[in-house]
């Protein structure tokens, strides 16, 4: 009886990802880069580690993927992200969360960072989308303030995982967010704030950005502390009190009592 010769395992070209730049997961090509031949991508034994990039090709747009995927896999960075430190958070880990191979990961994020910062502009687009819409409309810079507060106290108590693995982000690593450079939703808050300063009723005595930080820094302490106290009432409920301290920190001194 002949014996018969095993197949060598398919070997898998990975390269690592330096200080090459991020590459977007509907970007048409990855720069080459040097080769590391691993034996199996879809073991989880930790022989791929979660530096590396698949180069076999381009990544696969994220158009192509199933919404429910893409649904579970943002529940599944979510829950990671938030519970763990994300150094430790692993390809394989996203995978078994979300109920979805290691290849699909690969073929449409190509790295872990990319996932990451994917699913969380997803996450933050469906809020800007809410906050441009509250900002139509109204003439009032007091109620479109308060408009725009309220959608964020909502994102804040019906996605408090989201909110834990933003708190976490560096400043650099917070840019790498798309929706941080929408210029649109940027421009149309800021002009809120510019019409309030015109019109005499926000603080003139401060540059235009130090309003922007106070508000988003408000958003941003109350938030994350609200979660982290596992408070039993949502932030929500506390609205109008805490909306009356953020417009009295924003006001002009002797305009406190003007609506706007």
């Amino acid at each position: 009886m002949t014996s018969s010769t095993v197949p060598p395992k398919k070997e898998l070209a990975i390269t690592a990802n330096v200080s090459a730049p991020e590459v977007s997961p509907n970007s048409k090509s990855h720069k080459k880069k040097s080769p590391i031949l691993v034996d199996n991508l879809d073991t989880g034994s930790g022989i791929v580690s979660d530096n590396d990039t698949v180069s076999e090709g381009a990544l696969a747009p994220l158009s192509q993927m199933r919404l429910a995927t893409l649904d579970k896999i943002e529940k599944a960075v979510k829950q990671l992200f938030a519970g763990e430190d994300s150094q430790t958070v692993t390809m394989a880990q996203i995978a078994k969360k979300a109920n979805v191979s290691l290849q699909t990961l690969y073929k449409y994020f190509g790295d872990k960072q990319t996932v990451f910062y994917t699913i969380m502009d997803r996450v933050l687009a469906r809020l800007a989308v809410r906050m441009m819409d509250h900002l139509q409309g109204i003439d009032s810079v007091k109620e479109r303030l308060r408009k725009t507060l309220w959608v964020c106290f909502d994102f804040i108590d019906s996605h408090p995982d989201a909110v834990l693995v933003l708190s976490s982000v560096s400043s650099t690593g917070i840019r790498k967010i798309a929706i941080y450079e929408n210029k649109e939703l940027i421009n149309a808050f800021l002009g809120v704030l510019s019409d309030g300063q015109a019109r005499g009723v926000l603080n003139d005595s401060v540059p235009l950005y130090v309003l922007f930080d106070v508000f988003m820094g408000f958003v941003s302490r109350i938030g994350i502390m609200h979660i982290v106290r596992q408070s039993n009432t949502p932030i929500i409920e506390s609205f109008d009190a805490l909306f009356e301290i953020l417009w009295r920190a924003m006001s002009k001194p002797e305009r406190l009592d003007d609506v706007g």
